[in-house]
């Protein structure tokens, strides 16, 4: 009951691959995995569905996306990024959640009912994005619109050589697009902070280069053979042509503008609430990335509680590694000592590895379902490297950074791999791939508190498994947990209480063991992206806090593997809807504990 109100609190508030399920083996006596229950058709669920169903297609239509193999991927065009665009966009979506207000919560089906809650998150932030102009600010210190552009592998088919061949030679008209709505954003104030975009427009130069050389014929260099010779060698041949004539003179131009133009005027402050309305804007921002309805006076106040119970178990594990000295030369020693940072990139990419492989034996006392897909292992692409995290995971891929070995430190690198590769984002991407049937909109929606929040919850479920071997890879987990903490106090100080760069730096420092090229990139980050980084920990905690709850009321019936499924089956949901589901789940496992007799507590 409590759970339904939750989730209809929620919702008025706020007013493709198929396969057949993996279990994991050998378990004496496994739980029984999750299954999706139909619920009963409610009378407004087909009004419902011809909304978002419609809405989709259109939206796939604005961005230049079709559909193969049952998921929408890019097309032959980079679709239209122009004002008059925008403007169409918002209309429609404003027009959207006008319908969907007229649409009575309690006249869904309960599936239904989270169907509503993810398509008006999803619209509202499109909708409210257009709202604050951001596409006049298309990238920031991490992300930018010129980047990605290029797969980071090579396409199945000719078709999708070709559709890529489009895109390519639709980068000129893309990116003059983007120079016209940026020259719009400096014109009112609107524009990324200077002090955080130092350096990036290096990421430009490698693309403005002509024949293969550049970045974007990567992918035509190994082509499936099923592709005959011949069609290779046009498909090569035209990627050439479309690299000399299209691709790089659009970069060119796109670099001169950015060092002679954008980032020159850009706006010397870093908060905020400095841009055009920018309280409103930060606090639609918090809304955003999180799925909360939280002041940043409540986040600032929940980062330093954390920041304080983390120091305490960091000041312990410091104690048991027999060091005898000061916390801050502790830091110093883990940042200059060379036992603790690989000598080649294939070390730091083998012990990656190595983690991965020791979670993967772990994996049937942790889930049930386990998914078919599988990802790789790849270093960051030199060409981003220098300004790049160190590491981000996805579906096909797991990248780690090997640029400057003497800043990516080993005792880091098993909660990195376990938040990045499995059970993190790699892992819950290939769920979410072959979770149930569900809209279309459902399996391409992200919200950054619920995956953000799993990732951050697979380091800490690693010291549950046995997977921290040393009292260093704990500290490093804990420098981990650490840094998310110290966001929420960090980018709340940045964007309202008037912090400088400096003093940003010099907290993340004096708090975790990162390395002092991570400590600048990341601060660079929340002055450039405002909120974005607060989703990680408020994720985290909302998930740990039903753990808790099952962990409590369940007694020794608690069992995590349908725990972690049912949070993974959900797919990506507001936060307020992962509790409402998850208090569902205690209810359900009370309901079948109390029928079969086995004891609670």
């Amino acid at each position: 009951m409590r759970a339904s109100r939750l989730l209809a609190s929620f919702l008025m508030g706020a007013a493709a691959i198929q396969a057949a399920p993996v279990f994991a083996q050998d378990d004496p006596a496994p739980a029984a995995p999750v299954v999706e229950t139909k619920s009963a058709p409610g009378p407004m669920d087909a009004t419902l569905r011809a909304l978002y169903d419609a809405e989709w297609e259109w939206r796939q239509a604005e961005y230049a996306r079709v559909k193969e193999g049952g998921r929408w991927i890019q097309g032959e065009s980079l679709g239209d990024v122009t004002a008059e665009a925008q403007a169409r966009r918002l209309a429609y979506w404003t027009d959207v959640l006008r319908q969907l207000d007229m649409i009575p919560m309690d006249k869904l089906s309960p599936e239904e009912q989270v169907n509503a809650a993810v398509f008006r998150q999803s619209v509202w932030e499109n909708a409210n994005s257009i709202e604050h102009k951001t596409y006049e600010a298309p990238f920031n210190s991490d992300t930018f619109f010129w980047g990605g552009l290029n797969p980071r592998q090579g396409f199945p088919n000719a078709a999708s050589y070709r559709r890529y061949l489009g895109r390519m030679n639709d980068i000129p008209r893309y990116f003059d697009e983007n120079i016209v709505n940026m020259r719009a954003g400096l014109a009112r104030g609107y524009t990324v902070p200077r002090v955080a975009i130092e350096g990036r427009d290096a990421t430009i130069e490698a693309y403005s280069v002509t024949g293969e050389a550049n970045p974007f014929y990567d992918a035509f260099r190994t082509m499936p053979e099923s592709i005959p010779a011949a069609q290779q060698a046009k498909l090569r041949a035209d990627a050439l042509k479309a690299i000399e004539t299209s691709v790089a003179p659009a970069y060119a131009k796109l670099l001169t503008f950015m060092r002679g133009e954008y980032m020159p005027k850009a706006r010397t402050q870093i908060d905020a609430y400095s841009l055009p309305d920018g309280k409103a804007f930060y606090q639609d921002q918090i809304k955003l990335y999180t799925t909360l309805d939280l002041t940043p006076e409540q986040i600032h106040e929940i980062g330093l509680k954390e920041v304080a119970r983390i120091d305490a178990d960091m000041q312990k594990t410091m104690r048991e590694t027999g060091f005898k000295g000061t916390f801050p030369e502790f830091l110093q020693f883990l940042r200059t000592d060379p036992q603790f940072y690989a000598k080649t990139p294939r070390e730091l990419l083998s012990y990656a590895a190595y983690v991965t492989k020791r979670m993967d034996g772990k994996l049937k006392e942790t889930f049930n379902f386990l998914p078919r897909y599988r990802f790789t292992i790849l270093p960051v692409p030199d060409v981003i490297a220098p300004i790049y995290t160190s590491g981000r995971g996805g579906l096909d891929s797991c990248l780690f950074n090997t640029y400057d070995l003497p800043s990516r430190p080993l005792y880091n690198l098993t909660a990195l791999t376990l938040h990045e590769c499995i059970p993190g984002h790699s892992f819950q991407a290939a769920v979410a791939l072959e979770a149930p049937d569900r809209p279309d909109f459902r399996r391409q929606t992200y919200f950054s508190g619920y995956g953000e929040g799993w990732g951050l919850y697979t380091e800490w479920l690693g010291t549950k498994l046995g997977l921290y071997e040393t009292p260093y890879e704990e500290f490093g987990r804990q420098t981990f947990e650490m840094w998310r903490a110290v966001r929420l106090v960090i980018d709340t100080g940045i964007h309202t209480q008037g912090w400088s760069r400096q003093k940003a730096i010099d907290y993340l420092a004096g708090h975790t063991a990162l390395a002092q090229r991570d400590v600048e990139t990341e601060v660079d980050r929340y002055i450039s992206w405002p909120a974005q980084a607060l989703a990680y920990k408020l994720g985290e905690l909302a998930l740990r806090k039903m753990r808790a709850k099952a962990e409590a009321e369940l007694g020794a019936g608690f069992d995590q593997r349908p725990f972690h499924d049912t949070f993974l089956n959900l797919g990506s949901v507001p936060l307020p809807v992962m509790e409402a589901k998850m208090e569902e789940f205690i209810t359900r496992e009370k309901a079948r504990l109390a029928k079969t007799g086995k004891p609670r507590s």
